[in-house]
């Protein structure tokens, strides 16, 4: 149902009639009273009818506030002003709060692209951007947000690995938290458009390995995170290696011959790559 602007006034001057109403109310009772006449008798109901009537339709919108009026069923329209205001009587109004709004999702366990069991958990921040939509298109609104909020998270979390082992290109839920939130953002905008709700902003706040696997998975990017330092310890042993030689050999300190070199190179990446200390040897005679 699409959302439309609702006939309103000044509150003053539904001040004005409700006083107005109420004191014709009183004058013609009070005529009754003193002349038995049963015209002053009927004016007077008339105009105490008027008077509920005009109070009934005397509203206040508080700041960021929204109400939908409906009359015997049918839609009339929203109110999102704030301020004091005369509208339709005898209608039924709903709140909507258009105030923006933080959900945090529970910890849901659901398997990654690798079918890794895992457990996440998103916060997502909304608000009411239709609330003809919010009122008559769903149950409850806020219950709606939160149950696509999940099936959106699981089906986000199904899309991507937990971490990218191979390919470094690869979007990942743990390397790529902001592709990810945009993605789910999106995801969850889709599904809630027809609340009337727009989305803010949706990220993960939680992301870990289920309890079964997790033990397993630590021993795993522990060992890659060792692969990774020695690599970086290699590459940087083998250019101080050739340097030396290098500079032996453009200096002339040293004529090396290829076994030499090959022998140098043994000893010094040794020394360099090992993990402990090594005693240097002193050799006092031939190469040899």
């Amino acid at each position: 149902m699409k959302e439309k602007e609702m006939f309103k006034m000044n509150g003053l001057i539904g001040v004005i009639l409700f006083l107005l109403f109420g004191v014709l109310t009183v004058l013609s009772f009070r005529q009754f009273i003193l002349s038995e006449n049963f015209i002053m008798i009927v004016a007077a109901l008339v105009s105490l009818t008027l008077t509920v009537l005009v109070l009934s339709g005397i509203t206040i919108i508080q700041p960021n506030q929204a109400k939908v009026f409906t009359l015997f069923g049918s839609y009339l329209g929203v109110i999102k002003q704030e301020g004091f205001w005369f509208s339709a009587p005898l209608t039924v109004r709903k709140n909507v709060s258009l105030r923006v709004i933080n959900f945090n999702s529970d910890k849901l366990k659901v398997n990654d692209l690798e079918g890794n069991p895992i457990e996440i958990a998103a916060v997502v921040v909304y608000k009411v951007f239709d609330s003809a939509k919010a009122v008559f298109d769903v149950e409850d609104y806020k219950e709606f947000v939160h149950t696509q909020s999940e099936t959106g998270l699981r089906h986000i979390a199904s899309q991507y690995p937990y971490d990218n082992l191979n390919n470094d290109y690869e979007i990942s839920l743990r390397q790529h938290s902001d592709e990810v939130a945009e993605e789910l953002t999106k995801d969850l905008q889709g599904r809630l458009q027809l609340a009337g709700v727009e989305i803010i902003e949706a990220r993960i706040m939680h992301l870990a390995y289920s309890s079964e696997i997790a033990h397993a998975m630590l021993q795993r990017q522990q060992a890659r995170a060792v692969l990774a330092a020695r690599k970086v310890i290699v590459e940087g042993a083998v250019s101080m290696v050739k340097s030396a030689i290098d500079q032996l050999s453009t200096e002339g300190i040293v004529d090396l011959d290829e076994e030499k070199k090959a022998q140098m190179v043994n000893n010094l990446m040794v020394a360099l790559v090992s993990e402990k200390g090594n005693q240097p040897i002193i050799n006092t005679g031939s190469i040899y």
